[in-house]
């Protein structure tokens, strides 16, 4: 550049020594040459053999220290430092980092904890050596390039042989300038089935493995790409109803990071503990005790919505590749590196094949020089050129099967054969050693015609060798999102101040609603007809005169608000029943006709859409007859919140009375089961269950042989081992064969479940006995399989009636004994017909679905002048007709 080139050094006289520099355009290069050596030298691995360069220096100097005894870690770093150009700190981080994935070095000392985050002790206390399989896939000088070293005194490798998938399998992180790489760990075993399926031309996925554990949803990993994320969890189990217990931690988080997360979510109300206990050592236990009648399930939730114990990750494939950065994902890293493997082992191959030939060619030699006395030409020879001359015309007739020509330094090396060995030469064990080196020969050059098979063959020996205790870790599992506002806990207190218009936290002088959470939405209804959502806050104006305010739930269509409004100043009045389900917040919404005088005579909010029955008593106005009546609000459809109602009256109310509570009006909820996320929903995802009304349970029974029944609550976590999940029928025995660890016996036994809600053992408590097979048909039939004894027919299979076969018992009962004979196999066989008791189906009661919307009914009962029935479903036009659904954010989305 001119700028660049008119670059000057101005010296002012020497009586004011002012000096001033041009940087113009210094900065450009001197940032471009930093970033480009960050990038290339420090942050970012290789595709090549997936070590960044501290990192290739670090084992390049293992192996020239190895002798199969540990090194101290600080002799390492010292020697390290002879190729790397930076300090002994990052060296001996970078090294420690290695040693802690468990796969390349072999350590002995303190060298840290990732599951409680603790560090490694001082370098000059541990050490460290290769591990078998760092010495088996890392290294091979003979196919390795070099180069000089920083400062030109020694040799490293360019890149190591590496002959896995090593990137993968270890992970890697880094921050240059202008760019950074996050490649997720992921399982070893895994890795090698994925490049033997790319050998074999078959389609593939890898998915992430993290040494901490955890489950993880990878349902939008992306490939490892820019834009994907991995959503990771910890372990979380029910000890008891009031303890929970954390075995595994989210990759990236350690124990004490967790804690302090659930800690602070403690404080700030988010959860509600009572202590937590740490008890990690090899393994992860932190104890989480909770306070009387808090439900762990929600608990658990909390946990994951508020805490640490969930996390977010967001991979980010960048290697280096050719000097330069390169965007991939895992599946084509993977497909590079098992393709790059090939390359080497075949360049492997062709040195081996090389070696072999030329052993074979000078074992070949020596044998045509020893067994034909060709060293007695050379007697009479006087010069070394003719010494050469004379043995090369002495081997000219008996050369023609060689594979090459004879150089002159065969020819040198059969000069510098001893007399003692040609003296003692066995001419039989030369030619086996050539016909050893031919089958070796002949193996290599196999093995590069079939490079795949033997590429195949190399993977499966790694798998073999070193993937034992290599199983995945993690969990894959598609997580249900969390709704945060239904697992908070209420952790402060709504106040209502109804004629001035004000609701929240900070009104402790007016009127206490409820409790709620920071993060809640309230409804609130005025004496006008006016309905509006905010967000809980300190103090918020929503309108005067308030009949009505509540924590507001999104999305809910089973809470029912009942209302009769009259319609302008002097109108008549109206029903409706509506439900709320969503809203824009901060709107102001008309619950009336719009007319304004409007009033609100009656209302109520009905949490599972109750229709009480009401007496309406008018005025005395004119020849009005009839005075008074009662309105049942079963009678009255539920229809959307703008619609403007049933006419109950043209005359003057005087005032509206309860008279008697409803009952719900809305079908049974139906409830599915999702396998895939282990979550009830009423989404119609997954296996319909059954439909629950208020009083009805959930059945659950598990391998341990533990029964419970539970109210379907959608937030219920469930154990792993869980065999049975459905609808309890009270009436329905359960039929059961387990095997008793103390009597080694089987037994049968039918039994009813008596307390709702507790959970029960129903088998032996000795450690050997188990659970064969449970039924909660009406009529269960087994079969059963003797084992044959030695010398004997095999007794043939007994079909066992289990409603026969003994009565209902308590579930503490021990049961009949099934047989004496030694059993084989227990098998459950197609139950016996019965005709069970006929449960009423949601669709044939005479209830309204919680999305019904028809014609409304007449009500208006007075004598006087009676009123047709009138349709009055449409809707009251807004400024925008849609609802509007407000995520938790605050944003408005087009519902």
């Amino acid at each position: 550049m001119a700028e660049d080139q008119n670059d000057e050094l101005l010296n002012e006289d020497n009586s004011n020594q002012e000096t001033i520099t041009k940087v113009t355009g210094m900065y450009k290069d001197w940032f471009l040459d930093y970033a480009s050596y960050v990038i290339l030298e420090r942050a970012v691995p290789a595709i090549e053999d997936g070590f960044k360069p501290v990192q290739r220096r670090i084992m390049h100097s293992m192996k020239d220290l190895d002798d199969g005894r540990y090194n101290k870690v600080a002799n390492i770093v010292g020697h390290t430092m002879q190729y790397h150009p930076h300090g002994d700190a990052s060296i001996a981080d970078a090294m420690v980092q290695i040693g802690q994935k468990d796969l390349l070095i072999d350590t002995q000392g303190n060298w840290g904890n990732i599951l409680t985050g603790d560090r490694a002790a001082a370098a000059r206390y541990i050490e460290a050596r290769l591990s078998k399989f760092a010495l088996d896939v890392v290294y091979n000088p003979k196919i390795t390039e070099w180069q000089a070293s920083y400062d030109g005194r020694r040799k490293e490798p360019i890149n190591l042989p590496v002959m896995f998938p090593l990137l993968l399998a270890q992970g890697g992180e880094g921050i240059a300038v202008g760019l950074s790489t996050k490649i997720l760990p992921h399982n070893f075993i895994e890795l090698i089935d994925a490049s033997v399926k790319h050998l074999k031309g078959k389609r593939f996925t890898i998915y992430p493995d993290f040494p901490t554990a955890g489950i993880a949803d990878i349902s939008n990993y992306n490939d490892g790409m820019r834009g994907g994320k991995v959503r990771v969890r910890a372990k979380i189990s029910q000890v008891d109803k009031n303890t929970l217990a954390i075995t595994e931690i989210p990759f990236g988080t350690t124990t004490s990071s967790l804690i302090d997360s659930v800690l602070k979510a403690n404080d700030k109300g988010k959860i509600k503990i009572k202590r937590i206990e740490d008890n990690t050592a090899a393994e992860v236990e932190i104890l989480i005790h909770l306070p009387p009648g808090l439900s762990p399930d929600k608990t658990i939730d909390a946990l994951y919505a508020f805490t640490a114990c969930e996390t977010s990750i967001s991979p980010l494939g960048c290697v280096i590749e050719n000097n330069k950065p390169f965007f991939v994902g895992v599946t084509e890293m993977l497909r590079r590196s098992t393709d790059n493997t090939v390359q080497l082992l075949k360049q492997e191959l062709e040195i081996r094949l090389g070696e072999f030939e030329e052993q074979w060619h000078f074992a070949s030699l020596e044998r045509i020089f020893i067994e034909n006395r060709i060293y007695r030409d050379i007697e009479e020879e006087e010069t070394w050129e003719g010494v050469i001359k004379a043995i090369d015309k002495g081997l000219q007739p008996h050369i023609k099967h060689l594979k090459r020509a004879v150089t002159e330094e065969d020819i040198v090396r059969l000069t510098e054969i001893r007399i003692k060995r040609i003296s003692k030469f066995d001419i039989d064990k030369a030619q086996q050693k050539i016909d050893a080196l031919e089958d070796q020969i002949a193996e290599v050059k196999h093995h590069l015609a079939n490079l795949i098979d033997y590429s195949i063959a190399y993977f499966e020996r790694l798998k073999k060798d070193y993937g034992e205790g290599k199983e995945r870790k993690t969990e894959l599992r598609a997580f249900d999102d969390v709704d945060a506002t239904k697992v908070v806990i209420r952790n402060t207190k709504l106040y209502v101040n109804r004629e001035e218009g004000f609701v929240g936290t900070s009104l402790r002088r007016d009127e206490y609603v409820c409790d709620c959470s920071d993060i809640d939405d309230i409804i609130v209804f005025t004496q006008e007809g006016k309905m509006m959502v905010t967000k809980v806050d300190s103090k918020t104006f929503v309108g005067k005169n308030i009949i009505h305010v509540a924590v507001f739930k999104k999305k809910d269509k089973r809470t029912i608000y009942n209302m009769i409004y009259r319609d302008g100043k002097k109108g008549p009045s109206y029903v409706k029943r509506f439900a709320v389900t969503s809203i824009t917040r901060d709107r102001e919404y008309d619950m009336t006709n719009g007319n304004k005088g409007s009033v609100v005579w009656y209302f109520s909010a009905n949490p599972n859409g109750e229709a009480e029955v009401v007496t309406v008593l008018l005025r005395q106005v004119g020849s009005i007859k009839k005075l008074k009546w009662d309105l049942d609000f079963a009678d009255i459809l539920i229809k959307g919140r703008s619609s403007k109602g049933n006419l109950v009256t043209k005359y003057s109310v005087k005032r509206i009375e309860l008279k008697e509570k409803g009952v719900s009006t809305l079908k049974p909820r139906k409830i599915w089961f999702d396998d895939t996320v282990q979550r009830l929903n009423v989404d119609e995802r997954g296996e319909l269950i059954g439909e629950f009304r208020g009083e009805d349970r959930l059945l659950i029974i598990t391998q341990s042989g533990n029964v419970k029944t539970i109210i379907p609550e959608l937030t219920t976590h469930f154990d792993s081992d869980m065999i049975v999940l459905e609808k309890w029928i009270p009436k329905k025995p359960i039929s059961a064969i387990y095997y008793d660890g103390e009597k080694e016996r089987y037994y049968v036994k039918r039994f009813l479940i008596e307390q709702e809600g507790k959970e029960e053992t129903f088998i032996s408590s000795h450690s050997e006995s188990q659970l064969e097979i449970v039924s909660t048909d009406w009529r269960p039939m087994a079969e059963v399989e003797f084992t044959k004894e030695r010398g004997k027919d095999r007794k043939p299979n007994m079909e066992v009636n289990l409603e026969e076969f003994i009565s209902v018992k308590g579930i503490n009962a021990l049961g009949n004994q099934l047989t004496k004979e030694k059993i084989n196999q227990i098998s459950l066989l197609d139950s016996l017909p019965y005709e069970a008791p006929e449960e009423v189906h949601a669709d044939e009661l005479d209830v309204v679905d919680e999305e019904t919307v028809s014609v409304d009914l007449e009500v208006d009962k007075t004598e006087e002048k009676p009123e047709q029935p009138k349709d009055d479903s449409s809707t009251k036009s807004d400024e925008n007709d849609e609802d509007l659904d407000v995520d938790d954010k605050g944003q408005v989305t087009l519902f």
